[in-house]
């Protein structure tokens, strides 16, 4: 099966997998220095929104949103969804180095096939190409 994406196209589904992982990291450790946060803590919450961990994580988090929606609207979850599973190695890498996470090899075996199971639905049949949306596309510019 070949996919025929313009170099935008690519650069949108790189971008999902980056400002996911990042994002979730930046969240994650911003959160971590912000405290539990309960209903007898809401206070906390608070503190949380001028965390700069927490402030860029949320702006990388609607970034990806913005990413991802622009990716469905040209192309099949089952196409878009490998992007966001290559962002959980991502993660996982960044949790471990960075936020010196504990990392069980249970954990990676789960991250693999995730991996694995989410590359083999993208290999299957795909309606990404749509050549009368593409000729519409190229008529609204006239």
């Amino acid at each position: 099966m070949k996919h025929a994406l313009r170099p935008s196209q690519y650069a949108v589904l790189i971008a999902i997998m980056l400002t996911a992982s990042v994002g979730d990291s930046l969240l994650s450790r911003g959160m971590g220095q912000v405290g539990h946060v309960d209903l007898h803590h809401l206070g906390l919450l608070w503190h949380a929104l001028f965390n700069p961990f927490v402030d860029a994580g949320i702006v990388l988090l609607i970034g990806f949103f913005a990413c991802y929606t622009t990716a469905l609207s040209w192309a099949d979850l089952t196409f878009v969804m490998p992007a966001t599973a290559f962002g959980y190695v991502v993660i996982a890498l960044l949790g471990r180095f960075w936020l010196h996470e504990q990392m069980s090899l249970s954990r990676w075996a789960g991250i693999f096939l995730i991996v694995c199971a989410v590359g083999f639905v993208a290999g299957g049949p795909s309606k990404t190409e749509h050549p009368e949306l593409d000729q519409m596309d190229a008529g609204a510019g006239r």
